[in-house]
């Protein structure tokens, strides 16, 4: 054990008393205070940026970081050993700021999300939520009916209700005797309904009184970057509270494979369900807060995540979920009570998770096909989850076929000289001056900038692209007459905004690695999506419809996606957003026993491919490689609009 040492942070003047030999990556871990480690903390991403102000660390100079900020007493928070008494301050481009999880951005978007109808539901006779209350009056027991508590509770059942092949466990049993008596053997009973006709209910929850109108539950998408909760009414239908807040894990790396890595150190499974598992109790604790819902009366919870998320939540070896043959613990899932995973309900409340198709299309995909109707409809869809891995399925109701494609960070700002998650300051939009080439950036919250986020990025790439800034590999054209367009430290760069402007301190630029990063994201998503529909017989042109999901389809700018190669050009009118999709399906799960039985039935007829294993994937891949592709008469819109663009790039 080291002697104690004080470390404070700046500038949010947080005091911690750490131990000499600890890194104040750790340090800063322990007490919940967020530097970026998208790498995980191992030296790699360089963005754990922070300038020892007083006292001493042990750290060698870092070739992520110039001599000119190392003498300046910047070091990386990940190599950065304490010796004494020291304060460091975070700079703005290493911490997490929370503008991203409710932007105004994404209110804008949500006139154009799908909203499930819960009339509908009604109309077609399946609003039967997986947990249901049922109100008995029972009798008394006498001389001459002196039937046990339990089988009074199954008889009434039976006589009121019909309800046949019940099942009844310890926790039940040992609060029955008081609960009957409590209201003069009036009870209000709780039955989970099982998914298949031939399974059996069980009576998880018996109160005394009548408490049919209060009947609760929670849908929650876990996302590999944050968490998202809503508190809904299962007699009504309706969403009561909503809230979201980052995944605890993400110290500890911003992919899942960091997060298996780290899962396999000893106890670092625990640690991994225990933060996440934090993170939810934490969003209950907010939910509840906004309503005049109790604890005990939440029933069920419903959870969407992806296969790696769905494992380290239910404490499973991923292990294997990254190694070839790339094979998950399971992909369907038991319900589980509350309380055994550490959740901060009663004992009777359940959970309920989505099931996966595979290693890499998860629980949360399968919740955004049901979310979104595509499981439904006769329009030959496409359905894309954009991200750090970027999930395709494409098919109706007849048939659906699905596959991963690993895009890399890029869109979530991982790669990108200055790029980070959306977030206050995040230059979200961006346009030039065909002329003079100079630009106009636009941020969250109209904050000064302090970097990129993946939105903006995609506006910036396209919109250079489109005025012939840069050419189709992604080179800067060094013919144009714009102070801008510079050599730096990465090869050619454009200065987006100059140091005097931004809140960094710093000139903040996209450079030739940085699109050359984004050009291998796109390409990745736009080969999957085109060696899938090409592998069933088809064609990009057959698709009747796009669905986008998740957070970086909800910012997406179409024109943009179009202009780059990352979609096809499509007609916008049949283009649809549904933002959360995770979550949607979650949602409609928690309100209805017959959709969960469809998402069994979706699983189970859903064809998986391995793209690695596809031998014209790796063709698309390369012939992607270029803005927007090899193959202009994909993109006739683009070729058009790029008829005017300046002549040259780069040698």
């Amino acid at each position: 054990m080291g002697r104690k040492v004080f470390v404070t942070f700046e500038p949010i003047g947080r005091r911690v008393v750490s131990e000499e030999g600890e890194t104040l990556l750790d340090v800063a871990r322990q007490a919940g205070i967020h530097i970026n480690a998208s790498c995980g903390g191992s030296g790699v991403c360089g963005k754990c940026r922070i300038v020892v102000e007083e006292g001493r660390v042990d750290a060698e100079k870092s070739e992520k970081i110039n001599s000119a900020d190392f003498a300046g007493g910047v070091r990386l928070a990940c190599s950065s050993t304490i010796m004494e008494n020291v304060k460091v301050r975070i700079p703005l481009a290493s911490s997490m700021q929370k503008g991203g999880l409710n932007d105004d951005a994404v209110v804008r978007r949500r006139a154009l999300e799908h909203q499930f109808d819960i009339e509908e539901l009604r109309r077609e006779g399946i609003f039967s939520p997986p947990v249901e209350k049922l109100a008995l009056e029972l009798p008394r027991p006498s001389g001459t009916d002196n039937m046990a508590d339990a089988g009074r509770i199954v008889q009434g059942l039976k006589n009121q209700y019909d309800e046949h092949g019940l099942t009844m466990g310890l926790t039940v049993l040992r609060k029955i005797g008081r609960t009957l008596r409590e209201k003069d053997f009036n009870v209000t009973v709780t039955l989970a309904r099982p998914v298949r006709t031939r399974g059996r209910t069980h009576v998880v929850n018996i109160q005394s009184g009548n408490w049919v109108n209060r009947k609760f539950g929670l849908a929650v998408d876990i996302g590999t970057t944050t968490v998202w909760g809503q508190l809904l009414d299962l007699n009504t239908g309706r969403v009561l509270a909503h809230c979201g807040d980052y995944n605890g894990q993400i110290s500890y790396g911003e992919d899942v494979i960091s997060r298996i890595i780290y899962a396999e150190k000893p106890k670092g499974a625990e640690l991994m369900q225990e933060l996440v598992v934090g993170t939810i109790n934490t969003i209950i604790d907010r939910l509840l807060a906004e309503t005049a819902v109790d604890r005990d009366e939440i029933d069920s919870i419903t959870i969407a995540a992806n296969t790696t998320m769905t494992h380290l939540f239910l404490a499973l070896e991923p292990h294997s979920i990254r190694r070839a043959p790339y094979v998950p613990v399971s992909t369907f899932f038991p319900p589980v009570r509350a309380t055994d995973l550490g959740l901060s309900l009663k004992n009777h409340a359940i959970v309920l998770p989505y099931p996966a198709i595979s290693s890499y299309v998860g629980g949360d995909i399968v919740a955004g096909v049901m979310g979104s109707g595509m499981y439904r409809t006769d329009k030959l869809t496409l359905y894309i989850d954009i991200g750090t891995n970027a999930e395709i399925v494409i098919g109706s109701r007849e048939w659906l076929v699905c596959a991963a494609c690993s895009a890399g960070p890029a869109f979530e700002g991982g790669g990108i000289t200055f790029g980070l998650r959306a977030a206050e300051g995040a230059i979200t939009d961006f346009s030039l001056d065909p002329q003079t080439f100079e630009p106009m950036n636009i941020t969250i919250g109209r904050k000064p900038p302090v970097g990129i986020c993946g939105s903006g990025l995609l506006i910036i790439v396209a919109t250079l692209f489109e005025h012939g800034v840069i050419d189709q590999r992604g080179k800067f054209n060094r013919t144009l007459a714009t102070p801008r367009i510079r050599q730096g430290r990465s090869g050619f760069e454009y200065v987006l905004v100059w140091r005097g402007e931004s809140a960094i301190d710093t000139d903040i630029v996209i450079n030739e690695v940085d699109i050359e990063n984004f050009i291998r994201a796109k390409a990745a998503i736009y080969a999957g999506m085109k060696t899938l529909v090409e592998e069933v017989g088809l064609q990009i042109t057959d698709l009747e419809q796009i669905i986008l999901a998740g957070a970086f389809g909800s910012y997406i700018d179409l024109d943009s996606a179009m202009t780059v190669g990352l979609l096809p050009e499509f007609d916008a009118e049949k283009i649809l957003y549904v933002g959360n999709g995770s979550l949607m399906g979650a949602r409609m799960s928690e309100m209805s026993n017959h959709i969960r039985r469809h998402v069994v039935e979706v699983v189970q007829k859903m064809t998986s491919f391995e793209l690695s294993e596809v031998p014209h994937f790796k063709e698309q891949y390369v012939a992607s490689l270029f803005l927007p592709h090899t193959d202009m008469d994909l993109f006739p819109q683009t070729a058009k609009r790029r008829n005017g663009a300046p002549a040259g790039g780069g040698n």
